[in-house]
């Protein structure tokens, strides 16, 4: 019998890609397990693994072939690294520096005896496409990270992040996006109050960049970054498109200022609705107040100000808030005043972690705002074809608002 051997096709590849796993030189219909292991960038080991049956040639196609148990079940091609996960409970993959690849290690095992390797592989996983150019940004108030592709010039993109992460950022810079990535808090002792003035410096810096093309400047945003977007698109001049991913249409949990004023009032949480769950983490999708409630009306964005045009996404099983009924109620607003600037995706089965696709899943891990574990949400299996179809989709509303075309046709109406 041949010797055993793993082939990852793709074994170098950017992060965003799929690779294909498939095991040859097996005897006919062996049983075997196929691990995989990863280490984020806190040291933290994930892992994941799947048992499977070779065909009658004795090879596995992990595009064809169903896993029987294991991490996950059935035909998953990327299934091994959407299922990793650490030993402890709670942990999220962090991989946000693009200097250095995501590497996985690949493994196949003897289901029969002590489970002996017979073949490896390593995958690595790279976040920075070749030409793309990585710059450290400190100028003014703006603090952030710059990717540039090759050439241009591009459309301008800035990536708001509640944290700090580059991921997101250089990948779409890859697709030939200038992308200019920031954070909503620098760290956790600035939560007092958000002054929307940097965000406006970073706005301009894109506008004003040399390798910028005509159009205005397009924002993404998840989470607590998506009341932020949306107020440089209310507030500010230049936003020509912005997504908007699991999100509120509040100014959550801090007030805002601009120009040395209070814009906006805070809404708040009631953290006696909040719901500890049998793993620990708890459930704070319910402890959210009204921002329609009279007392909190303050806190809305005005995005029927706002120029711009929008794509509001809601997974269904977002468990840090409600940003079905957010969106809902922004599509609303819009629409009782003649505006139709927004398209809407929905994600049924999908939590509130959408991220660009292929990375491990997390339904639940340390809340960087409130410093105690949540639940997310989101069916593993749904939450992964969620992502995929996304970050398609995202490139293309940015290409369809940001483009060249996009600038004349603005220009003629």
């Amino acid at each position: 019998m041949a010797a055993t051997c793993l082939r990852t096709l793709g074994a170098v590849c950017l992060f965003d890609e799929p690779v294909q796993l498939k095991v040859a030189g097996l005897r006919s219909r062996q049983v075997v397990t196929i691990k995989a292991t990863s280490t984020d960038e806190r040291e933290v080991v994930f892992g994941s693994s799947a048992t499977y049956r070779a065909d009658d040639g004795g090879e596995v196609d992990l595009n064809r072939d169903p896993s029987l148990n294991g991490s996950y079940v059935g035909v998953q091609p990327m299934g091994l690294l959407q299922s990793l996960k650490a030993d402890t409970l709670h942990k999220y993959f962090f991989k946000n520096k693009a200097l250095k690849p995501h590497v996985v290690k690949f493994s196949v095992h003897e289901q029969e005896a002590d489970g002996r390797i017979l073949a490896e592989e390593t995958n690595e996983r790279f976040l920075m496409g070749d030409g793309v150019s990585r710059d450290p940004i400190k100028e003014g108030n703006i603090r952030g990270v710059l990717f540039t592709p090759p050439e241009g010039p591009f459309p301008a993109v800035l990536d708001l992040g509640t944290f700090m992460s580059e991921k997101r950022a250089c990948l779409l810079a890859n697709k030939g996006f200038l992308v200019l990535t920031i954070a909503v808090f620098s760290d956790r002792q600035n939560m007092k109050e958000i002054h929307l003035d940097p965000f406006k410096e970073a706005v301009d810096f894109l506008r004003h960049h040399p390798k910028v093309g005509p159009v205005g400047v397009g924002i993404i945003s998840r989470s607590k970054g998506t009341d932020i977007a949306l107020s440089l698109a209310a507030f500010v001049p230049g936003v020509e498109a912005l997504v908007w991913i699991n999100g509120t249409s509040a100014s959550v949990g801090t007030p805002l200022y601009y120009k040395k004023q209070q814009i906006l009032s805070p809404l708040m949480f009631d953290f006696s609705k909040v719901i500890t769950t049998k793993s620990g983490a708890n459930l704070i999708k319910y402890a959210t107040d009204d921002p329609l409630e009279e007392k909190n009306k303050g806190s809305l964005v005005p995005i029927e100000r706002a120029k711009s045009q929008f794509l509001f996404v809601a997974a269904e099983d977002d468990l840090n808030w409600d940003s079905k009924d957010y969106m809902d109620e922004m599509v609303e607003r819009l629409k009782r005043c003649g505006k139709e600037n927004f398209e809407t995706v929905f994600y049924p089965g999908a939590g509130h972690l959408l991220e660009p696709p292929y990375g491990p899943f997390c339904s639940s891990a340390l809340h960087g705002m409130l410093s105690f574990s949540v639940v997310w949400g989101g069916e593993p299996r749904a939450h992964a074809a969620a992502e995929i179809h996304l970050w398609k989709k995202i490139q293309e509303f940015f290409r369809t608002h940001l483009s060249c075309d996009a600038a004349q046709a603005k220009a003629n109406l």
